[in-house]
């Protein structure tokens, strides 16, 4: 098999993980591509002995299997680079949470055990499209996890006119408004208030970030729809997160938001769970003796 490797540059005291995965490759006898920035971290910052490999740039690699080593937010960053390219992609977790990543390092040799032995499963996850006329945001408008409007620093809360299917729905003075994947639920739609929703549910939620008002609550709405955003602000303008990175817009730019025309392919090992990974990482039933 070959494999493309994408890792995070930032944990340079996680290293050792990064070192057993090319091991367990090399026993493999695996073909290796890896990401340039990341092998240059590794054997130029951080001196470690890692086998010659294939290097390639943003989205230039083909493979079968692409490797996420670090957090969800690497796993993130090699989505955007699989793209549209139907590879699916394995987590490696030396991050903190890790719903995308959640392999952990000390199971990384059954789990490529269990690759070889074609003994796992490939979960399709769905990616929000946004489309709209600002040029910065249309260089890579999709999201795995979500996107988010949001209100400038410095600037009081916004107006956020929403409809669906042009169908006005409400409008939401907040601080802002997150459309959140099934994937994106457990990541800021949670951590504002937005409701756990099962990976294969085919929905969107909409989530109020700090609403001014207590009756305006969270919504769940079938993926096929498209969700129209306006903005006012009295700063003229606000700004917009896909999975994380953010630009800003001028008010006067309309958003249009639906499911995009791909699927990102998450490889999962034969005997996950969704609802032990709530128990593992969100820790549900803790506190019951």
């Amino acid at each position: 098999m070959k494999f493309a490797i994408i890792g995070n540059t930032y944990q340079a005291k996680k290293s050792s993980h990064a070192e057993n995965l090319f091991r367990i490759l090399e026993r493999h006898n695996a073909q290796l591509c890896v990401c340039r920035e990341f092998y240059h971290f590794l054997t130029a910052d951080l001196h470690l002995d890692i086998p010659s490999a294939e290097l390639f740039d943003e989205d230039d690699f083909h493979a079968d299997m692409v490797i996420s080593i670090g957090g969800d937010g690497t796993f993130l960053k090699a989505a955007s680079r699989v793209g549209k390219k139907n590879i699916p992609i394995l987590g490696i977790n030396t991050g903190r949470l890790g719903f995308l990543a959640d392999i952990s390092p000390e199971e990384m040799e059954n789990t490529f055990e269990e690759i070889y032995n074609n003994h796992y499963k490939v979960e399709e996850r769905s990616v929000l499209q946004l489309k709209c006329d600002d040029e910065l945001l249309m260089k890579f408008p999709y999201a795995l996890n979500e996107i988010a409007v949001l209100k400038r620093d410095s600037s009081s809360m916004i107006s956020i006119h929403a409809a669906i299917n042009d169908a006005p729905l409400t409008t939401y003075q907040a601080d802002g408004l997150v459309i959140s994947t099934p994937t994106g639920s457990t990541a800021y739609s949670l951590s504002v208030g937005g409701p756990v929703i099962v990976p294969h549910s085919k929905t969107i939620a909409i989530t109020p970030v700090a609403p001014h008002s207590l009756n305006v609550r969270p919504i769940v709405i079938c993926d096929d729809w498209e969700i129209t955003l306006d903005v006012e602000s009295r700063s003229h303008n606000f700004l917009v997160a896909i999975d994380g990175r953010s630009e800003s817009c001028k008010e006067t730019t309309r958003l249009h938001i639906s499911r995009a025309d791909y699927s990102i392919k998450v490889v999962k090992r034969y005997n996950h769970i969704f609802f032990d990974t709530l128990r593992n990482k969100l820790m549900w039933g803790a506190d019951i003796r």
